[in-house]
């Protein structure tokens, strides 16, 4: 990310602190509209939630100039989404979401360049979660004992969790389509 997107998004992103409660339940109306199989991810209070997301976000938006100080913090944020059940296609989803809940709530300061700037920010700590995700992941297969064939009883398999959903287009795409107003 450039000075200037950095600057678009916290100035962009001021405006949505006042209405930052109202602006995460507009986010999870519209997350559950496209995805409705995302709803399963979230057990606790919905409130409760939305303050998280904004805390994250704005903890996100202030460290866009020192990724250092935030990359560990959202690599650990990654992993523990995966823990919940998240899959890559929720970040596709996730984005879209953000997206739309930003043309919302900003109006007509949601202009391209704002748009292009929350795209980047996204794309960039979206890519840092499900990278460290996949990390963790992999780290459990290398981790999984190796079954002992010598036994002559069948140790039982693994039974695979069928997917949620089909994958969705790529978010970025997804955002581009004709949205409500």
């Amino acid at each position: 990310m450039n000075a200037e997107q950095i600057t678009l998004v916290r100035k962009t992103w001021k405006m949505v602190l006042p209405i930052s409660e109202k602006a995460a339940d507009i986010f999870y109306k519209r997350l559950f509209e496209i995805d409705p199989s995302t709803r399963s991810l979230f057990s606790g209070n919905m409130r409760e939630q939305g303050a998280q997301l904004m805390n994250m976000i704005n903890t996100a938006v202030e460290g866009l100039d020192k990724l250092d100080t935030i990359v560990p913090a959202v690599q650990d944020l990654g992993r523990r989404h995966s823990g919940y059940g998240v899959l890559e296609q929720d970040y596709q989803t996730g984005g879209s979401a953000l997206l739309w809940t930003l043309r919302q709530g900003l109006g007509a300061e949601f202009t391209p360049d704002v748009k292009a700037a929350w795209l980047e920010a996204y794309t960039l700590l979206a890519d840092v979660m499900t990278q460290a995700a996949a990390e963790t992941a992999n780290s459990d297969e290398a981790s999984e004992p190796e079954a002992d064939n010598s036994d002559p009883a069948p140790l039982p398999q693994k039974l695979a969790q069928p997917e949620r959903r089909k994958p969705k287009p790529q978010w970025a795409k997804y955002s581009n389509q004709a949205q409500p107003a």
